[in-house]
């Protein structure tokens, strides 16, 4: 399994209350903030919702 590095780029504000819940889900919530997560279906799907939001690299 990869492992990915997401990192919040752009702000949630006026974003929908559910990719707010996404970012959330996912860890993150202010700009700049990052995580390291396993590279699972959730989680690209996960990503793909909030793709305009968040930068992902392959660790």
């Amino acid at each position: 399994m990869s492992k990915l590095t997401i990192t919040q780029v752009h702000s949630q504000i006026k974003c929908p209350k559910r990719q707010k819940d996404t970012l959330k889900a996912l860890g993150l919530g202010r700009i700049g903030k990052f995580v390291v997560v396993d590279g699972t279906p959730q989680i690209r799907g996960m990503v793909e919702k909030v793709h305009h939001l968040v930068s992902v690299k392959e660790a």
